[in-house]
């Protein structure tokens, strides 16, 4: 009888510690998604762009897809996306004031696709992205790299 029972609470709390953990993970991809995004959209430059942007899409979802999407005045859009899975590294180019994240993949891992451009609609792909900001300090550049670097790992898990 002692046996049955403890295979019967096993059996209950087993599936359970494996419900609680499965939402732990899920939780923490949410916020490390919330966060880089947020962070992203705080320091976003459109003013560094040769042309004048119109409007400017960034999200970072909790499945790891990062997805920048850049519609000028001219009519042109550009849509870069990819997954942090495949997240390599980052480098920051400029100064305090402003310059450019550059977020490298391992491979030719970023998708490019170009519409209403005067050499047509493009689809393509490239190892980087590079994104415009404003007024980041170290301390920025340290949390990107840390918060990148932790989604990938439990993206990989």
């Amino acid at each position: 009888m002692r046996k049955f029972t403890f295979s019967l609470k096993m059996g209950v709390i087993m599936p359970l510690f494996i419900v609680f953990t499965a939402f732990s993970a899920a939780g923490l991809l949410e916020e490390q998604s919330i966060y880089i995004q947020k962070k992203l959209l705080e320091h976003y430059d459109a003013d560094q762009e040769i042309l004048k942007i119109k409007k400017t899409e960034l999200n970072v979802t909790n499945t790891g897809f990062c997805r920048y999407k850049r519609h000028f005045e001219n009519g042109k859009v550009e849509y870069f996306s990819f997954n942090l899975i495949k997240f390599k590294d980052l480098d920051y180019v400029g100064t305090v004031k402003s310059g450019r994240l550059i977020i490298r993949t391992l491979g030719e891992d970023v998708i490019v696709q170009t519409y209403n451009d005067k050499k047509g609609d493009i689809d393509s792909m490239a190892a980087a992205v590079s994104i415009p900001l404003k007024q980041v300090e170290a301390e920025d550049l340290n949390d990107f790299a840390e918060k990148f670097q932790q989604m990938h790992q439990d993206l990989k898990k």
